[in-house]
């Protein structure tokens, strides 16, 4: 089985190949990257040269993403060489291109912003005009972590991505083609994530609803479950999770980012999608010590078509925190503190190098009092950055 991309993601699907004694594959950008550091099978190729991955492909029974960034023209090339590849590009797509997400997502009734599509800043000013200033705007592509989104008053603000989009239709290519998008700033409760997985044979399965915590535009925590999620809300949630990954034909493991709302008519919870990421996910870390299958050994099942695992909690509450980088270089000697001071406490370090403001690993709590796994889960991550030092 092989994977494209060397990150974290694909580092954490080593201990669950291991213990299913699959040979785990990764098309790593360096020798050093995350995953190369633990997969012995990691050879060096960049995911936009064709020849590399193809050649790479062919030793692979199966072959899954680490992220959503191969481009279309390679996709095409291993599925004309018959390439089994999971999720396939015809899904892929919807989670690479935020214009086509919002479509299909609008096509089959799924609740998402109101939203536009804008190729110049007379359409930008009309669509803010009707719906109410500030407005979000997106590029379609390539965008994460908060990267490709402004929350702008006027459309001056994105006059240099319009510029962008102008550049790439006089040249007939680009990943701005199709212009950018725009969507109603929504007031939310709070923000939520629903991850599934979906096999090809269509089995599908999915973790409780977790609320996601952010920061800068980064997720900083996850709470799993969601504390104080209506039930009603959390089924129909899950059900549009279940139903957004069957429609798409996503087989793998799927993310689909939610606000909680209210509804404008009755003021009950209700939920709009965000965004979709079709690989294990930051919103399913909790799930390594806190569910009894996880994401990545449920995302290796489901690639390969393997009955999937129970996917309930091991505990009443698992709080997740990210670890970001600091002004630091070494974390062991954090270990002896953090050890000592929580036992329970299960850190992951993703073998990244250390920069301010990289996610470089997270840590997991669970038990019986959130509040309690809250401080505790805070405290190890202000600790491995440096943010406190006792």
């Amino acid at each position: 089985m092989g994977i494209i991309g060397g990150g974290q993601l694909a580092r954490m699907c080593q201990p669950p190949s291991v213990a299913l004694s699959i040979t785990l594959s990764v098309l790593a950008e360096s020798a050093e990257a995350s995953a190369a550091l633990v997969v012995p099978s990691s050879p060096v190729g960049d995911h936009n040269d064709v020849e590399a991955v193809r050649a790479f492909a062919r030793e692979c029974d199966v072959v899954t993403f680490d992220h959503e960034h191969v481009p279309a023209a390679v996709l095409a090339a291993l599925v004309a060489d018959g390439v089994v590849l999971h999720p396939s590009p015809a899904a892929l797509m919807f989670a690479q291109d935020k214009l086509a997400m919002r479509r299909r997502l609008t096509e089959i009734g799924v609740a998402c912003p109101r939203w536009a599509q804008v190729r110049t800043m007379a359409s930008l000013q009309a669509f803010g005009d009707e719906v109410g200033w500030p407005v979000v705007v997106k590029i379609p592509k390539g965008g994460y972590d908060g990267k490709g989104v402004r929350v702008v008053g006027r459309p001056q603000q994105v006059a240099d991505w319009f510029a962008r989009v102008a550049r790439d239709v006089g040249e007939g290519s680009g990943p701005l083609i199709d212009g950018l998008l725009a969507e109603q700033k929504v007031g939310f409760v709070r923000e939520l994530a629903v991850l599934v997985a979906r096999s090809p044979s269509g089995q599908a399965s999915a973790w409780p609803v977790v609320e996601t915590v952010q920061t800068n535009s980064i997720c900083t925590q996850v709470l799993a479950p969601a504390p104080g999620l209506d039930p009603n809300l959390a089924a129909v949630a899950t059900a549009a999770g279940l139903r957004i990954a069957g429609e798409l034909g996503v087989t793998g493991v799927m993310a689909v980012e939610m606000f909680e709302v209210r509804d404008v008519q009755t003021g009950d919870p209700a939920y709009m999608v965000n965004e979709l990421a079709m690989r294990p996910h930051n919103s399913g870390h909790w799930s390594i010590d806190g569910a009894v299958t996880s994401q990545f050994e449920q995302h290796l099942r489901a690639v390969l078509d393997l009955p999937l695992g129970d996917t309930s909690p091991r505990a009443r509450w698992t709080v997740m925190n990210n670890v970001l980088g600091g002004d630091y270089s070494e974390l062991y000697p954090t270990y002896r503190h953090l050890m000592a001071r929580d036992p329970g406490l299960k850190v992951h370090l993703y073998g990244k190098g250390v920069r301010p403001g990289r996610k470089i690993g997270h840590v997991n709590v669970s038990g019986s009092n959130l509040d309690d796994l809250r401080a505790r889960a805070s405290h190890a991550s202000d600790y491995l950055q440096g943010v406190i030092t006792a």
